[in-house]
């Protein structure tokens, strides 16, 4: 995939990443939707790519006929006689030089991206050559990737092209360590024997990272970079990986914006900061990289910019050259998400005096109960800090008296022990009593997207399924 990161633009062409743990009934979908040409497909994969295709021929969305499968030989069963071309084979054959196709405009488009599983109405977000550009090289600059680093890869590069690092490290004259799949100790001896310099990770890594068994780390040869994003991290997860010896740059975008958008710009000031205070700054999303326009925090009414006093919520709204060129073959959703010159990110945050933005909540991630609005991100953060707890997501929970009610799911450490009533308990002494859960739920595993992103919208489900806490008679919360 790095490969065809150069080629297929070399080649005139455009590239689209699926991501590896869709289905064949996705991958049909999106084959149809795109109208793709060539199917690369690596060799553990083979199976789900045909019968993705099996699928595409069977819709009407085959009218443009099948794309070429290409089998990429890795680490899986040969694919020599599966009746498909094989990648090495036609790298191998081909003439050793070519006349690259550039863009006639800069506009043209580079890469297609979808930005979710759903299989009514794919949204795929169309990145051009110019925008691709300029995000890379400011991406580079944010994460202060120096001459000739050593990436660990564990972004998935389906993920907004890896956070445009595919082309970020090729540019520095980088080497790359690939993982096919990974855990700490992985992470940690991958570290060690490379040498590496930079790593990108969503908090679900991070978090993977500080919980490691101490038979499992292996001290740093020197300082990693680490560019997060995907969710806004916890302070206590900030503050745990620094003193681990990770240099943390905080970065924030969306699909749409063609990965980091914004990043937390550290002042030196700050290091003289007592840790805690210095992980809450960091922990923020901070301005607009060097080649977004701008960043604003805005009303979505009637458009106007909320005060910089850290309270008034809006939401977040992008505009320039890294903005997506829009969704392909939808029309109606680009305009809307447009609304009013400004990309609207469905983000709600606030701004704070020194300017710095810091996401409070999805639009539809806010808990409103007794007509009090509640961040998810906020309870969530307060229960980081309970020593038993590794992962956690909070959502609303349905309530005939109040509405909703704040719901937490919680992993708790391995080893680790803790009660519902200990982490109400627990929240209470540090939340207004409003926003403190009512309700938490113990399990093994939190649902995660393969970009380390929680799937909210299946705790929704589950706290909707448990029905209400309250009624109109019992309201003693």
């Amino acid at each position: 995939m790095y490969e065809l990161h150069f080629a297929v633009p070399m080649a005139g062409a455009v590239l689209c990443t699926f991501n590896t743990r869709h289905d064949a009934a996705m991958l049909s979908v999106l084959l149809g939707h795109s109208g793709a040409k060539v199917f690369f497909v690596e060799s553990q994969l083979l199976d789900i790519g045909r019968a993705a295709l099996t699928r595409l021929a069977d819709s009407a969305t085959s009218d443009a006929g099948l794309p070429v499968l290409l089998t990429i030989s890795g680490d899986g069963p040969d694919s020599g006689d599966s009746g498909c071309v094989d990648y090495e084979d036609l790298v191998r054959d081909a003439p050793s030089r070519f006349d690259i196709r550039w863009p006639v405009d800069e506009l043209d488009p580079i890469a297609l991206n979808y930005t979710s599983g759903t299989t009514s109405r794919p949204k795929g977000v169309v990145y051009n050559h110019r925008g691709a550009y300029l995000n890379t090289i400011a991406t580079v600059l944010a994460y202060d990737i120096t001459a000739t680093p050593t990436y660990l890869w564990t972004v998935p590069m389906f993920h907004c092209n890896g956070w445009n690092l595919p082309w970020g490290v090729a540019m520095q004259g980088g080497t790359n360590i690939c993982l096919r799949h990974f855990t700490a100790k992985v992470i940690f001896d991958n570290i060690v024997r490379h040498g590496v310099t930079h790593m990108g990770g969503a908090p679900t890594v991070l978090n993977m990272i500080i919980n490691a068994p101490a038979a499992d780390r292996k001290a740093l040869p020197g300082p990693v970079r680490v560019m997060t994003g995907g969710a806004p991290p916890p302070p206590r997860v900030l503050l745990a990986i620094e003193e681990l010896g990770f240099v943390i740059y905080q970065i924030y975008g969306l699909t749409e914006t063609y990965g980091p958008a914004t990043v937390c710009t550290w002042i030196p000031d700050w290091d003289a900061l007592p840790a805690e205070e210095r992980a809450q700054l960091k922990a923020r999303q901070g301005f607009h990289h060097i080649a977004m326009q701008d960043v604003d925090v805005k009303n979505s009414s009637t458009m106007e910019s909320v005060p910089y006093d850290g309270q008034t919520v809006g939401e977040v709204m992008f505009r320039g050259n890294t903005v997506m060129s829009g969704y392909y073959k939808d029309v109606g959703a680009t305009k809307e998400s447009m609304t009013g010159g400004w990309l609207h990110s469905g983000d709600l945050a606030v701004r704070h005096p020194d300017g710095y933005i810091q996401l409070k909540d999805r639009a539809k991630d806010i808990i409103i109960s007794g007509g009090e609005n509640i961040s998810s991100m906020e309870v969530e953060s307060v229960i980081f800090n309970h020593p038993a707890v590794q992962e956690t997501a909070v959502v609303a929970r349905p309530d005939d008296h109040w509405g909703e009610t704040p719901c937490a799911f919680v992993k708790l450490k391995d080893g680790a022990n803790a009660t519902e009533a200990e982490i109400i308990r627990f929240c209470r002494e540090r939340l207004p009593h409003y926003m403190a859960p009512k309700t938490v739920v113990f399990e093994a595993e939190l649902p995660m997207t393969s970009t380390g992103k929680m799937q909210k919208f299946v705790l929704r489900e589950k706290a909707r399924t448990m029905g209400s806490l309250t009624n109109s008679t019992n309201c003693k919360l």
